[in-house]
């Protein structure tokens, strides 16, 4: 009888093969904890903050007419796959939920004509919409959209806790870039998309250490150095230094 030699060179894998193996699996594993962190701490935070969301969606419904809910379309990053320990994603659109600090029907009118200033950043044509000679602010203030309720929900960051429901969703998570409207990405030049190449977060690298104080470049700079560097690490320090952002206001939309 002769015997069939077996064939051990399918399991000979080369160092390369292996160093590869072992970086798609830590990126995975990012992932995967990441996600788990985000299901944990969105669960947690409607838990607790269930009755105070109640009570703001009461305080806007009886200040003005109009849902306390405000439901808008925002570009985002769905991950697909991962290559040589590097996730690959698809550029696509969700629905966002944040409390209603503006009055029903508002125009977003001002508000495209100033993120077009603010991505071409042209420090005139902001300083212009705003009434201003202060050409260093970098946000949209005195506006007349805004309800009295709204601009201390802006202030607090405390419009965003409807959030919380999108990360349980899977559409957001904890920490990411923030998730921009579509009508931003057409004013978008190449390099600028490059900071959706990860999932809208609620808050970042961005939003806990410039936020309204930085231009667009650099804004889209600290979304690209965080996702270029992102680790858990890294998310669980931002995620510790946002309470601090929403209790003294800094920099607040």
């Amino acid at each position: 009888m002769q015997l069939r030699k077996e064939n051990t060179n399918n399991w000979n894998l080369t160092t390369e093969q292996v160093a590869t193996w072992a970086a798609n699996l830590r990126t995975y594993l990012y992932f995967a904890t990441k996600r788990l962190i985000d299901i944990t701490a969105a669960s947690f935070v409607l838990l607790v903050a269930g009755i105070p969301m109640l009570i703001i969606a009461m305080l806007i419904e009886l200040e003005t007419p109009g849902s306390a809910i405000f439901a808008q379309e925002r570009v985002t990053a769905r991950r697909k796959r991962i290559v040589n320990g590097k996730a690959e994603f698809d550029v696509v659109t969700f629905t966002c939920y944040k409390f209603r600090t503006m009055y029903k029907d508002a125009s977003n009118d001002i508000h495209k004509a100033f993120i077009k200033a603010f991505i071409k950043n042209d420090a005139a044509a902001m300083a212009a919409i705003n009434g201003s000679e202060n050409a260093e602010v970098k946000k949209i203030v005195k506006d007349a959209r805004v309800t009295l309720i709204g601009k201390f929900l802006r202030k607090t960051s405390l419009d965003e806790l409807p959030q919380f429901i999108n990360v349980l969703k899977g559409e957001m998570t904890l920490v990411g870039p923030r998730p921009c409207i579509p009508y931003e990405v057409e004013e978008y030049q190449t390099w600028h998309k490059q900071r959706l190449q990860a999932v809208g977060g609620i808050t970042g690298l961005w939003q806990v250490s410039a936020r309204s104080a930085a231009d667009f470049d650099g804004m889209c700079q600290l979304d690209i150095d965080y996702i270029e560097q992102r680790s858990l690490m890294t998310d669980i320090k931002l995620i510790l230094k946002t309470p601090i952002v929403m209790i003294f206001g800094r920099g607040g939309f």
